[in-house]
């Protein structure tokens, strides 16, 4: 059970768990997206504000500016990282948003760390620079803080290891090229977040008291919308033009929000894709309240490393064969799967695929409900073979009084050959434990002059006749169980090799 057990989980390293990351890298290029749009709308607060009060507004835009200007460069640079890899990986014309190789662990490695470019090395030396020149633009301590931590390039010691890694090596030394890629688009989000905290920084600097507007709106910004089982959820809930001196109280799930700086934190429980909704109450210089809803979504995944053997994926024909379906982030409920050539049922959160035909490969193609919609995660082919043939045994009664299985492996008693209730089979490796039927067997025994004698079994067990010529056997004479026919749960009769019996 352990080579099937270990060969269905190939599904998920060929497409689960790799798909998986092109899941997350959407994700984050949508939420890059939606930061870089909440950037621009402060970016033109301050623009409609110096068009305004120009000499107030001026130092602060041509600092906005540069803001931006840095960003840009940086998030290009990463782009094109992003590219080079996915060229890397599957030649001229590769794209970073369709890898095809996903699994090629040597491209992020060649562009990243490759002696001479140090490209690696150019993208922590970029992101240094950067984080020194945004550190200048915000003044607040705890912001401060978080920019740092956001923008870490430490160098990193892995558990159990007593040398640090540079900080380009321990994030792209052996990564698949898709995982490679994931990790520059989330780089991307932290950048785009840190920009977002030095225009909000500037902005405050001109008091954005001062600016009119005529709408307000409510933004969830999370840190990340997938997080792994056991870590931490974090989310800040703001509302853009809100006046720093009068912050707005905040429900989420009908409940207030005790940090009075919008951030929501908590510890999953559970995997899946959740949704939570709330309001900001902002109170207004007449005393007047207005209520702006939001809503946002989360997904917790299992954290996950699958190591198994891509050639063994097989199936065997006739009998029940376990098999691991999972699609990260998605519970259970929403995954279905079908396969060609038999039958795929579900038992709980196990499948049992049953193959019906040797020699024809079976087709396992998964179904997960993502974002409302049903969509193909993962098409797998399995070979097809028929069970291996089971090895005969005698079953005898050991001195512990435990049953042992006599495969001719050395000479024993008489009396424990006669008490014996004849030959059993079956495949007992310790990987398939499956049972035979035996349906008859004959016995070979020869004279003082070296004739066969054979007889004939009473199916299983031992005739009277062959039990008496047993009897009849000296010290270190030997005969043969031979022509034993034996059927598995396939259904497939077949005839085993023969077993040497010694008589001691």
């Amino acid at each position: 059970m352990y080579i099937i057990l270990t060969a269905m989980l190939a599904l998920n390293v060929s497409s689960d768990v790799l798909d998986g990351f092109v899941q997350v890298e959407d994700g984050l290029a949508r939420t890059n997206e939606n930061v870089g749009l909440r950037n621009d709308a402060v970016y033109s607060q301050l623009e409609s504000f110096t068009a305004l009060n120009p000499e107030k507004g001026t130092p602060w835009l041509e600092k906005a500016k540069e803001v931006k200007d840095r960003t840009v460069g940086l998030y290009e640079l990463i782009d094109s990282l992003k590219v080079a890899i996915a060229v890397e990986a599957d030649g001229a014309g590769g794209n970073p948003v369709d890898i095809k190789r996903k699994d090629d662990v040597e491209a992020a490695s060649v562009v990243m760390l490759a002696p001479g470019d140090n490209l690696g090395k150019h993208l922590r030396e970029s992101i240094e620079d950067y984080r020194n020149f945004i550190m200048t633009t915000v003044s607040d301590s705890v912001k401060r803080a978080s920019i740092v931590e956001t923008l870490s390039t430490k160098p990193f010691r892995r558990p159990g290891t007593l040398v640090t890694q540079q900080w380009e090596y321990s994030k792209f030394e052996n990564q698949p090229a898709v995982a490679a890629v994931t990790l520059l688009t989330k780089l991307q989000n932290d950048i785009r977040y840190v920009e977002g905290e030095a225009l909000g920084a500037l902005l405050a600097s001109v008091d954005a008291g001062d600016v009119r507007v005529n709408e307000l709106n409510a933004f969830v910004l999370p840190r990340s919308q997938i997080v792994m089982k056991g870590g931490k959820y974090a989310a800040n809930i703001v509302l853009a033009a809100v006046d720093t001196t009068s912050r707005p109280i905040i429900y989420v799930d009908g409940k207030k929000l005790a940090d009075d700086k919008g951030t929501y934190e908590f510890v999953p429980s559970s995997t899946g894709t959740f949704d939570y909704h709330g309001h900001l109450e902002v109170t207004h210089g007449d005393g007047s309240v207005s209520r702006h809803p939001f809503e946002s979504t989360y997904t917790v995944i299992e954290p996950m490393a699958t190591v198994s053997a891509t050639m063994m994926n097989l199936l065997y024909a006739g009998i029940d064969n376990p098999v691991s379906i999972s699609v990260p982030g998605v519970p259970m409920s929403g995954v279905k799967a079908t396969m060609t050539n038999g039958t795929l049922s579900r038992n709980g959160d196990k499948w049992i695929a049953r193959p019906s035909k040797v020699g024809e490969n079976s087709i396992v193609t998964v179904t997960a409900e993502i974002d409302g919609q049903p969509r193909t995660v993962a098409t797998t082919e399995f070979r097809v073979r028929k069970l291996p043939d089971p090895t005969a045994f005698l079953l005898l009664q050991g001195q512990n009084g435990r049953n042992e299985r006599y495969k001719g492996d050395r000479p024993v008693g008489k009396d424990l050959l006669t008490s014996s209730p004849g030959i059993e089979a079956a495949i007992d490796d310790d990987i398939l434990n499956i049972d035979f039927k035996v349906l008859g067997f004959e016995t070979v025994f020869f004279d003082q002059m070296g004739n066969a004698i054979p007889e004939v079994s009473d199916g299983a067990s031992f005739s009277a006749r062959q039990k008496e010529r047993i009897k009849r056997m000296g010290r270190g004479k030997r005969f043969y169980l031979s022509r034993i026919r034996a059927k598995g749960p396939d259904g497939v009769e077949r005839t085993l090799n023969p077993v040497e019996v010694i008589v001691r």
